[in-house]
């Protein structure tokens, strides 16, 4: 198969075809357009994801085993080795000392390395050493020809090894994959790393300086071109994180200026007064047997005065676990009805969903208002809570409450005015639209005990207002947190039977349903059959998620009544569950959880008056990481503390899960923790929006095209 005509020296451009290039083997092009990759932009936007120094190492007098090496060697001698494996062997030295110490270099099922190599080659050698039958050698070294009266020999060498240089094209540069800092890439199935580091190289080599991208540029002070070369070639650790630094707020411009967009055209949209008058929120506020904390009335007036406004309310609610964000979200959907329109709750689990349910049932007890619980087992609109007088003819549900079963047409609510999204990274970014599209554009609240780091705060949630509750009710009790290896558990058992008998509960909660071959970790179904054994003289209940919706529901209300007094479960009490003489729950293999999860988990303990205990339960060594992670939780209970914590062990698509958070792929993490790069271009985008609202000018071309392609895919289907 002929290859097409390679394009001229140095004229690539970013949208240059692969194809038409010569240096690339038609086997190599398949790979590459097997994952999308079709131009040299393609090629080229793909980021190292790591840098190996690869610089020449200490002298051949100064070697220590084990260690990776750069060498620069020549080669004394070659010949085959028939043992147990056959393989290749170079022996090589200092190139001014032919007398001097030896490395011997082996390569196994690599038969045609023999032709190659010569005696009296210079070589740049990266490989690990080993000191093998008192011999230094080093295994499948990656290598580089220097002489440069070889350079047909390189050629052909490289062709052999797979990278995209031919006798006829131009001669492959010295120093790409030893003797510098290399870039280490995502592997490309059906392409050596050696070959796509090469092929990299030389579409850098020809691109065309002056080249232009389609794209608006944050920084063109640094050029693409010469960001290009600094970030897969860097001379040195610097300069890669300069560039790194440089594609990150690239990457972080185009997110804020998305979501500085959205915010924008949502708040130019015709929206709905959904806060007029407050007597039912007043009449519910009165009959708490408590006071609001400070925090929670201020996150009411700031919700109240956005509902005020007749323009769509975007405002997330955060606050760490029990310190009563429900009650803030209830006041909203009050107001909110009572401006004649309804409201919607969507909760990520039907436990939850009807702890909700049930819980809005009890504090309006006193009221008129008419509830619905809907989930995928349940659709309930029966419930009038007391026989007043309605505040309308309409006999329909005010207030739904609900699970998924919301998204679907025939359980959306009719002229919805606030919808109360609960715990939203739970949900993924199209099923957020799909509930709260509508033509009246109504008011959303979200709502999450996950605490957020700044600077997460600043981008996933950018296109909101927040409020945050940063205080805990009065009269909770104090939760001790220790970390316990499971040999003390003789000492645990003591504990729990002392707690138990003074009418306390206690959780016990591990990180699978079943027993399974692949994992060591403790199941619930095997910790419930343990403790009952441990503890027959009570009573001890079983809660996962694969169980039925009646089998739940009954669980529940056994652990909330005090009928059972132990309950064995899995993470799905993470959210949600309240049983307020709960003091002591046991988190089994606590290092498998993240710690905002642990700290979540925590949080059904303490809701009462009563001193509580968390035991972490690990065999983590002390100077394993995860030992480090359970110590934070043991010294802070401070959620925002912990989430920057997690932030900082785990990186962001691990605390949020980038799919459900909507960032997609993040290809230079270093934006979403560097706060004043958030900034920068944040204010970048908003001067843009300033200056040029609707993106007329030439210069935001890409822009407009990329926002229009941003408001056709946020529509649902």
């Amino acid at each position: 198969m002929e290859a097409n005509p390679t394009a001229d020296f140095h004229q690539l451009l970013p949208d240059s075809a692969l194809d038409s290039l010569s240096f690339i083997f038609p086997r190599e092009l398949k790979a590459l357009h097997a994952v999308s990759i079709y131009t040299v932009g393609d090629v080229l936007r793909i980021a190292p994801r790591r840098y190996e120094d690869r610089r020449l190492s200490p002298p051949l007098s100064s070697l220590t085993n084990g260690e990776s090496v750069c060498l620069q060697l020549r080669i004394y001698s070659a010949m085959w080795h028939f043992s147990y494996k056959r393989y290749y062997e170079l022996s090589a030295g200092a190139a001014d000392d032919p007398q001097g110490p030896r490395v011997f270099l082996r390569w196994f099922n690599m038969p045609y390395v023999s032709k190659l190599f010569a005696v009296g080659m210079l070589l740049s050698v990266f490989g690990k050493l080993r000191f093998i039958s008192g011999k230094w050698t080093i295994c499948n070294p990656d290598f580089e020809i220097l002489d440069d009266s070889e350079q047909t020999g390189l050629r052909l060498a490289a062709a052999s090894l797979g990278d995209p240089d031919t006798p006829g094209s131009l001669p492959a540069p010295q120093f790409i994959h030893t003797g510098r800092i290399v870039p280490i890439y995502k592997s490309v199935p059906g392409i050596s790393a050696r070959t796509f580091r090469g092929l990299v190289y030389r579409l850098l080599s020809t691109l065309n300086p002056d080249a232009k991208w389609e794209d608006f540029d944050p920084a063109p002070s640094y050029p693409m071109v010469h960001a290009l070369r600094d970030l897969h070639f860097p001379t040195d650790d610097a300069t890669a994180h300069k560039a790194r630094m440089r594609f990150a707020l690239s990457e972080c411009f185009a997110r804020q200026f998305a979501v500085a967009w959205q915010r924008r055209q949502t708040r130019a949209a015709p929206g709905l007064i959904t806060a007029t008058t407050n007597y039912y929120c007043q009449e519910l506020l009165s009959a708490l047997p408590f006071p609001l904390t400070r925090s929670q009335q201020r996150c009411i007036d700031e919700i109240r005065a956005d509902m005020a406004r007749p323009t769509p309310m975007n405002r997330l609610l955060q606050g760490d676990v029990g310190s009563g964000k429900t009650l803030v979200a209830l006041c909203a959907m009050l107001m909110c009805i009572e401006s004649g329109k309804t409201a919607a709750l969507l909760a990520p689990t039907q436990i939850l969903a009807e702890q909700h349910y049930r819980n809005f049932r009890r504090l309006l007890q006193h009221t008129d208002v008419r509830l619905s619980l809907r989930t995928s087992d349940r659709a309930d609109d029966s419930h009038l809570i007391a026989d007043h007088a309605n505040i309308s003819s309409d006999s329909s549900p005010r207030i739904i409450i609900g699970t998924h079963a919301l998204l679907y047409e025939k359980n959306r609510p009719q002229n919805l005015g606030l919808a109360v999204i609960d715990e939203q990274h739970k949900f993924g970014v199209v099923q957020r639209q799909r509930f709260i599209q509508a033509d009246s554009h109504p008011d959303v609240l979200v709502m999450t005990a996950t605490p957020i780091p700044r600077t997460l705060t600043l981008t996933l949630y950018a296109d909101l207002d927040v409020s945050i509750i940063d205080e805990l009710p009065p009269g909770r009790g104090e939760i001790v947190t220790a970390l316990r290896n499971p040999k003390h558990m003789k000492r645990i058992i003591s504990f729990l039977r002392k707690e138990i008998s003074n009418g306390r509960q206690v959780y016990i909660v591990s990180p699978l349903i079943e027993e399974s071959e692949n994992s060591e970790r403790s199941s619930a179904s095997q910790e419930l059959i343990h403790w009952r054994a441990i503890l027959p003289e009570f009573s001890i209940g079983l809660l996962h998620g694969k169980m039925s919706a009646d089998e739940k529901e009954k669980a529940m209300a056994d652990f909330a009544t005090g009928i059972t007094q132990v309950l064995v479960c899995t993470t799905v009490v993470e959210v949600g569950v309240d049983v307020a003489n709960a003091t002591v729950m046991i988190i089994n293999d606590a290092d498998s959880f993240g710690l905002s999860q642990l700290h979540q988990l925590r949080g059904r303990i303490g809701r009462g008056s009563h001193k509580s205990y968390c035991i972490l339960l690990s065999t983590a060594k002390s100077d394993d990481p995860a030992h480090e992670k359970l110590e934070i939780l043991c010294k802070t209970s401070n959620g925002f503390e912990i989430a920057e914590h997690d932030f900082r062990l785990r990186g962001p698509g691990d605390v949020l899960g980038t799919a459900q958070s909507g960032l997609g792929s993040v290809r230079f993490a270093e934006w979403i923790s560097d706060v004043r790069l958030i900034h920068r271009a944040t204010r970048i985008a908003n001067s843009i929006l300033d200056s040029d609202p609707a993106l007329e000018l030439p210069i935001h071309a890409f822009l407009r095209r990329r926002m229009e392609g941003v408001v056709t895919q946020s529509v649902p289907s």
